[in-house]
């Protein structure tokens, strides 16, 4: 199973429609089965969960959030009307999805989605989430009370099963932060599993529409794929690749402020 995670930098930037084109780009070559979006549009003709859906043959799902605000009034005419979430992509039918408010204070409302995917080995459990990334004390105070909520949705006995439960996202946090502590301390990171460079940069200062006011993700990898296995007795999980996509600019655009994180994971047979 291919996992993959992405902020998609909503549309932001003059030259959105192009970005467009690049992440379709980008994700046909890719073909994830399982993709969590991070900042993703939804408009009146649809969304781009959906559209990305129709893209790669499978089943979308969106989720509107507050995280990080729209822009009021908007920068561009393209922004007129959209939304701004979280939305999933799967190759395998959505049996169910659940939204989870998390705790905000700053940036409203700020949720986790949960869907529950038909796959043929069982009922494979993702959650998706994009967390407050602001340095001030009260937005920090949020930060980590959302990362202690979806160890919590994470961990929850509820979802045991043959398969793993996923968390894929934007966590604006990198390993070893008190931010991410909570989700380390019940759940295991892909990338690292699948050999991947522990000093990997998914938001990286040489990016030019990086925020590098973003003191405290810049230059850092704060998007993730972790995982808990989904029964004490499990093996361990097998990852056979960890690599960074959507680096590279498409036609001379780069599709996103943020690199996606994609991950190989071997499953049980169905």
């Amino acid at each position: 199973m291919r996992v993959a995670t992405w902020n998609v930098w909503w549309r932001f930037g003059e030259a959105w429609p192009a970005r467009e084109r690049a992440i379709r780009s980008v994700l046909a070559d890719l073909r994830p089965d399982v993709l969590g979006l991070q900042e993703t549009w939804r408009d009146a003709d649809g969304s781009q969960a959906e559209a990305l859906a129709a893209l790669l043959g499978g089943h979308a799902v969106f989720v509107p959030v507050g995280v990080p605000p729209l822009p009021d009034p908007p920068e561009h005419p393209v922004q007129a009307g959209a939304e701004i979430g979280i939305g999933l992509v799967s190759r395998w039918p959505v049996l169910a999805t659940a939204v989870h408010d998390l705790p905000a204070h700053v940036h409203e409302p700020a949720r986790a989605l949960h869907a529950t995917l038909d796959h043929p080995a069982g009922p494979l459990h993702v959650l998706v989430a994009c967390t407050e990334w602001e340095p001030t004390r009260e937005a920090t105070a949020d930060h980590r009370a959302q990362t202690r909520v979806l160890a919590d949705l994470l961990a929850d006995p509820a979802l045991d099963g043959e398969l793993p439960v996923l968390l894929v996202g934007d966590l604006n946090a990198a390993p070893g932060t008190p931010e991410l502590a909570p989700l380390e301390a019940v759940a295991e990171d892909l990338w690292l599993l699948g050999g991947g460079d522990p000093d990997a940069v998914t938001l990286s200062s040489d990016t030019p529409m990086a925020p590098v006011e973003a003191v405290k993700q810049i230059d850092r990898r704060i998007d993730h794929v972790l995982v808990r296995r989904g029964r004490p007795a499990a093996p361990p999980l097998r990852v056979t690749h960890a690599a960074l996509a959507g680096q590279e600019p498409v036609e001379g655009v780069l599709p996103s402020d943020h690199r996606a994180v994609v991950c190989d994971v071997e499953l049980p047979a169905p």
